[in-house]
């Protein structure tokens, strides 16, 4: 007959040791419940799993997300760009909307302040088409940069108002709003909207994603080779 003091022997699913499991277990995490609510208590409940196994993988939950964003940017496939400066950037541009629009809660973390630039190669090889792309463009270095903070900005935002529009967690406190149109407004006060009048959410929600970044970019570099003799005389 067993010690009434004996240890139980551990039942259920055995010792997590495969990081792959852990970033697989995150995700699920992340897209139940939002990836600010993932927490490492979290995720080793949702592992079975005690904390301190988990933190001999991951240190803190910036690590975690650092190593998610990582594999996730690894396994993203690599199309050849174009040679021409200009369709690089866009092309590039696009690839960046298509891979955060995917996994939008990607775009989220990487609005925080420096996350961006504790990427991988992995990830950053996209930043560097754009750079290089304006610079081959004529563009000075400091104004290539600005061109690429205009572009993530632009594209962050398309990606993240899309994804809240649509998001269906229930535990985001987030009011969910269906867009009725513009109906009943006065012609003598707006008369345009009030014309568009109920087509305003069809054409609201349409995708011209890529027509836009064509015009932002043009616009950019447009106003970069205007500012360039300028910047040289001083």
């Amino acid at each position: 007959m067993p010690s009434p003091n004996a240890k139980a022997g551990r039942t259920g699913r055995p010792p997590v040791t495969s990081r792959a499991e852990i970033l697989t277990a995150a995700r699920k995490l992340i897209d139940r419940h939002g990836w600010e609510k993932v927490t490492i208590r979290a995720l080793a409940g949702e592992l079975g799993i005690g904390g301190t196994t988990l933190y001999r993988h991951v240190k803190d939950k910036e690590d975690l997300l650092l190593l998610l964003m990582s594999e996730y940017a690894a396994q993203l496939p690599q199309p050849t760009l174009p040679s021409d400066p200009r369709e690089r950037i866009i092309a590039a541009a696009i690839t960046i909307r298509d891979a955060l629009t995917a996994w939008p809660w990607s775009a989220d973390v990487l609005t925080t302040d420096g996350f961006i630039g504790r990427l991988g190669d992995s990830a950053l090889w996209l930043v560097e088409a754009i750079v290089a792309g304006a610079i081959d463009h004529g563009c000075s270095p400091e104004r290539a940069v600005h061109i690429f903070r205009d572009l993530w900005y632009y594209t962050v935002g398309e990606v993240l108002v899309r994804a809240h529009s649509s998001r269906g967690h229930e535990d985001v406190k987030r009011p969910a709003f269906a867009d009725p149109g513009l109906v009943d407004l006065d012609p003598s006060r707006t008369p345009h909207l009030a014309d568009i009048g109920g087509r305003w959410a069809v054409l609201a929600a349409q995708d011209t994603y890529s027509q836009g970044v064509r015009a932002f970019v043009d616009g950019l570099l447009a106003q970069a080779t205007a500012d360039a003799p300028d910047s040289k005389r001083r």
